[in-house]
């Protein structure tokens, strides 16, 4: 025991005053707008192997049909025409437009993406400041436990040691010239206890 309690270390003093680990992935989802929900998931609609292979075989069929529908026609003049024939400039027109809205909402998306990565690095290095601190204060407390450990050894190993011959013979010296100072002042204290009578 030291004279202010028990040495605890720097573990014991540490305050774990930093605010609560967040969840800053649910704390932006629920800032989100409706647009910005819209976005992600066309985004994620449009980004996907089924919307690519949709697409395709829509591509396809359209330009299919309408290469059949304009031989068809050439070969009976009566028939149904082609609604978009070579070079498919509907077609064009269509793709312009999907390009044309599609491109800005996945760049909203891809944006609100960067924001999101931009909250996650910025809460990891948070953490990582936490945790650093809080690490250093480990291995400071680890080294004052091996301090303690080393002195608690050294303490053990003097009360193991026996005490040689010469110095048993001193400490009962001294402990019999103590003892015969004492004695010698009861007996004066009794003397003036007694001639005070």
């Amino acid at each position: 025991m030291r004279e202010h309690g028990p040495d605890l270390g720097p573990a014991a003093v540490y305050r774990h005053d930093h605010p609560p680990v967040r969840n800053v992935l649910r704390e932006h989802q629920r800032e989100l707008t409706v647009g910005q929900h819209i976005a992600d998931r066309v985004a994620q609609v449009v980004g996907s192997w089924p919307s690519i292979i949709l697409q395709s075989v829509v591509l396809f069929g359209w330009i299919v049909v309408n290469v059949w529908l304009a031989l068809y026609a050439r070969a009976h003049p009566r028939a149904l025409q082609a609604w978009d024939p070579y070079p498919f400039i509907l077609l064009n027109l269509v793709l312009s437009f999907q390009a044309a809205y599609t491109g800005p909402i996945v760049m909203m998306s891809q944006n609100r993406q960067a924001q999101r990565d931009r909250l996650l690095a910025e809460n990891d290095f948070e953490i990582n400041q936490k945790a650093e601190d809080e690490i250093e204060v480990m291995m400071r407390h680890l080294a004052h436990q091996d301090k303690l450990v080393l002195e608690a050894i050294a303490h053990l190993e003097s009360l193991r040691a026996s005490p040689t011959p010469e110095i048993v013979a001193t400490k009962t010296e001294e402990i019999l010239k103590r003892m015969d100072a004492n004695d010698r002042r009861i007996l004066i204290l009794m003397s003036r206890v007694g001639a005070g009578e």
